[in-house]
């Protein structure tokens, strides 16, 4: 099930939307804006906000009154088939009552917070109360080919008629379990199977995902290539693309774009696999390949793979089939393929800019990312800032100062097929992170972690959030200056600070000082004296975002280093830059251009 808005309205919901928060896989909590602070999601307009969540596909858990559900997403409402699952929860975790998907996943969600919360679950879906039973919502891993044909044969299950069911893949056991009465023959029916096969009215069609396809292909081979090879070979031996639990390949395949292509062509996970774990599979090959092993180490890719995927118990249904740049082969397994146990992921390492550390200075797309993850890396200090966004995730907490050491974790654990977040404050990119992951990945003998999707989600850097307190100090051109030498020798600084100065910058200062380092924040002010007025504003900016944020303002001529530590940014004006009332800013010009225009 995809993430799960929690939505709560008022503080006498809340202590419940935490708990159901807590209970629920990939739960976030929106809050009202005004009336809930510490919420995961702060949010304007209910109904705006409903309606959005549920056109975006998102299990809503509304703890509220049904009525305001039902009110903000009734103009929606057009296909059940197509809905997604809606709860209405009480405010006192007392009764959980699915309004919408019952079938899409709303009963379980019912169940599962009606479980957490000690309440009960009023389920009112006829097939689950009376069959346990619902053919329009089978289990993970069964698919429907003609979900239209399920109401009349639910209907004739409900009426105690004869349904016949015919099991030709997968294991019937969910089916056979409940409560409802199948036959061998009789005019309705329900088929198990993974050839392709639209189903008729009388015949509900579901496919089990006993599939497993195996790939190979060329370096840079072309994604239509491969996709239109397995169109080809699937349509040549009757087999159903719903029926393909995964693709899946050889590990040094993990970044091939056509591989990824694939399986997202189909709906389905990537999962890869060593060349020791396909070698193992040689005895099963039909077409086992010497130059394949002195390539790769293994003597099989696509066969090897689709039956590692399968499993022990799996057979080769479709033997290795080329094009000009691509392989695949199709192994079969008795039972629905878990695909996320097989092998492993491509890895996944998101470098998170949080910004200062609040949840309304967080971006949406750094949110979802760090509720993606499994595993948090980054100082102890910053993971504490994410509050419940880090709940249930796997921590990797890091001292100030080790930044080389938890990069080369993060990477290490995304080379093993982990979804890790970097958290960086502020900016990712801004002498944070980034830079660093990248650097490292330039000089590394480390093909892993060449292999690994790398995302960098941007944040609010200290600089933005310091104009922000004091006004437009950025107006114009400007540049951002970081006076700690560790990294870079300060005569380079000093040239920088130099050409900023006689170029009449705007300037950031980051790492102003440090506990030894005192010397350089007096310099890098006498430096820029010498090309701007000693009443030049200058933003001494700390801690902001956080408790004990301070932001003032003095003279350039009056800065001292005892002004400033290691948590304060400082913007120093250009000779343009302006005072009104108690805010600072740096024209751009439009009021010359103005004035100009007049005159002309």
């Amino acid at each position: 099930m995809r993430e799960v808005a929690v939505i709560c309205l008022g503080a006498a919901g809340f202590e419940t939307a935490q708990r159901l928060r807590r209970a629920l896989p990939e739960a976030r909590i929106h809050g009202l804006a005004g009336r809930i602070d510490d919420a995961d999601v702060i949010f304007e307009g209910t109904a705006d906000h409903l309606r959005a969540l549920f056109e975006a596909g998102r299990p809503i858990v509304g703890v509220c009154a049904a009525g305001i559900l039902i009110r903000a997403l009734a103009p929606l409402l057009m296909d059940k088939r197509t809905e997604s699952a809606v709860v209405a929860v009480a405010a006192d975790g007392s009764a959980a009552v699915p309004l919408l998907g019952g079938h899409h996943g709303a009963n379980d969600l019912a169940r599962a917070a009606a479980e957490a919360l000690g309440g009960a679950a009023a389920i009112t879906t006829a097939g689950d109360l009376s069959l346990g039973l619902a053919l329009d919502d089978p289990p993970p891993g069964w698919r429907l080919a003609n979900p239209e044909a399920a109401k009349a044969v639910m209907a004739a299950l409900l009426a105690g008629e004869p349904v016949a069911l015919k099991a030709q893949a997968g294991d019937p056991g969910w089916l056979t379990a409940s409560r409802a009465a199948f036959t061998e023959n009789a005019p309705l029916g329900v088929r198990l199977t993974a050839e392709a096969d639209p189903g008729s009215a009388s015949e509900l069609v579901i496919y089990p995902a006993v599939l497993a396809l195996g790939v190979g292909c060329e370096r840079g081979a072309p994604s239509g290539e491969l996709i239109a090879l397995v169109d080809r070979t699937l349509a040549a031996h009757g087999l159903a693309k719903q029926a393909i639990a995964c693709v899946a390949s050889l590990d040094v395949k993990a970044d091939e774009a056509a591989v990824h292509a694939l399986a997202e062509s189909l709906g389905v996970p990537a999962r890869f696999f060593d060349a020791a774990t396909l070698e193992a599979e040689t005895p099963r090959l039909e077409n086992p390949s010497d130059i394949v092993f002195a390539a790769v180490g293994c003597h099989g890719v696509s066969e090897g793979a689709s039956l590692a995927a399968g499993g022990a118990k799996a057979r080769l249904v479709v033997a290795k089939q080329k094009s000009q740049r691509a392989t695949c082969a199709i192994a079969q397994s008795p039972g629905v393929i878990e695909a996320t146990a097989v092998g492993r992921a491509r890895g996944r390492l998101a470098v998170v800019g949080i910004g200062p550390g609040s949840e309304a200075w967080r971006s949406p797309e750094a949110s979802r990312l760090i509720a993606d993850a499994g595993d948090l890396v980054g100082y102890g200090l910053y993971l504490d800032l994410l509050g419940p966004l880090a709940a249930g995730k796997t921590r990797h907490d890091y001292a100030l100062g080790d930044e080389e050491t938890r990069v080369r974790a993060a990477l290490d654990l995304a080379a093993g097929g982990r979804n890790v977040a970097l958290i960086s404050s502020g900016d990712a990119g801004i002498y944070a992170m980034a830079s660093l992951v990248f650097e490292l990945l330039d000089g590394a003998d480390a093909p892993a972690w060449k292999r690994i999707e790398i995302t960098v989600a941007p944040g609010i850097s200290a600089l933005q959030a310091a104009a922000a307190r004091a006004g437009a100090p950025l107006g114009h051109d400007f540049c951002a200056i970081s006076l700690s030498d560790l990294l870079t020798p300060w005569p380079v600084i000093e040239r920088r600070l130099g050409c900023a100065a006689e170029g009449d910058f705007v300037v950031a200062l980051y790492n102003p000082v440090s506990s030894r380092r005192r010397e350089a924040l007096p310099k890098a002010r006498d430096i820029l004296l010498a090309h701007r007025p000693a009443q030049t504003p200058v933003i001494i900016a700390r801690n902001l975002g956080r408790p004990g944020e301070a932001v003032r303002r003095i003279e350039l001529a009056a800065l001292e280093v005892d002004d400033v530590d290691m948590l304060t940014v400082l913007i120093v004006g250009s000779s343009q830059t302006r005072i009104v009332g108690d805010w600072v800013y740096t024209p751009r010009g439009y009021g010359d251009k103005d004035r100009e225009k007049k005159k002309s």
